[in-house]
């Protein structure tokens, strides 16, 4: 409950101190800094080391990548059809094929699996974490080009130095060899810093002026985010023979919504940051009436 209590305060705390100019206009740009360069990085190196890794953790890897990549088709299509500019393309792939697995998903893992699946909820967090580290950002920089043409190299330069995707990685080759149990109260320090500050951007930066013009957009990110998504990982765990727990939780995280650092991205690549925003507040509250209804359909299959 106090997740869903923070989230609402964090975002009307943003939207309060833009209206009364309390804060600094460019004020988002300095909190999204203090995420990208040390509170996000703080979550790999406070999770990765963690993890246990096994032949069936795979599912939620290969499931959480192929949300992205069948979104990258399907607002492919969608945009082609609608004769929108690649910026709003990648714009709605960056807000539809990428889900809030850590703050909306990992308490509600817990209130309707329980605290002991969280583990398996951790795979598919960092899963999305580096599809959002690789191909989001390779889709921001496609999206923020003028042409809409970027050469491989400038996209390599792009990845290497994005600092979450350091972390990612240091994270994992680091722990293979040095243990961070000491540094765990640091990093959980950092790491609790990245929703409610992610929040309070989008609060930020968030204006309702003209949302009705973008109800299209937001409609099919989320029929794709918190309906389609879900229900190829669905077909997936079914086709592949997937059962138990791990099939539950990938499926369950994959309907989660928007995550958060998209509006960062989309800030940084100089998206379409309303679309982004807006798109974040709607889903989360929609998510949390379809998440309980994919909590019986997954009951539905997987109750043996």
């Amino acid at each position: 409950m106090v997740n869903f209590v923070l989230i609402a305060v964090c975002i009307i705390a943003g939207m309060v101190f833009k209206a009364t100019k309390s804060i600094h206009p460019d004020a988002h740009k300095g909190i999204n800094t203090w995420i990208l360069y040390l509170a996000l990085p703080a979550v790999s190196f406070k999770y990765l080391p963690k993890v246990h890794w096994s032949a069936e953790m795979l599912f939620p890897v290969v499931a959480t990548f192929l949300t992205a990549v069948f979104c990258f088709f399907f607002m492919m299509f969608y945009s082609k059809s609608k004769g929108y500019s690649r910026r709003s393309r990648s714009t709605l792939e960056l807000v539809s094929g990428y889900s809030n697995t850590s703050f909306i998903g990992f308490p509600l893992i817990s209130a309707f699996y329980g605290e002991s699946l969280l583990s398996i909820a951790i795979i598919c967090d960092q899963t999305m974490f580096f599809a959002l580290s690789t191909l989001g950002i390779i889709a921001a920089l496609k999206g923020g080009s003028k042409s809409g043409k970027i050469s491989a190299a400038f996209i390599l330069k792009r990845l290497v130095t994005f600092p979450p995707l350091i972390g990612c990685i240091a994270a994992l080759i680091l722990s293979q060899f040095v243990d961070f149990t000491p540094a765990e109260p640091f990093f959980d320090k950092l790491a609790a810093t990245v929703s409610p500050l992610a929040l309070f951007s989008v609060g930020l930066q968030l204006k309702f002026n003209g949302w009705k013009k973008l109800i299209p957009q937001m409609s099919v990110s989320m029929f794709y985010k918190l309906i389609l998504a879900p229900a190829i990982t669905l077909g997936l765990a079914l086709l592949l023979g997937i059962k138990g727990n791990i099939a539950r939780i990938t499926i369950f995280e994959s309907a989660m919504p928007t995550v958060v650092t998209s509006s960062i991205i989309a800030e940084q690549y100089r998206l379409n940051t309303k679309l982004t925003n807006l798109t974040i507040g709607f889903s989360i509250i929609a998510a949390f009436f379809t998440s309980a209804v994919w909590f019986y359909i997954i009951d539905y299959f997987f109750s043996g």
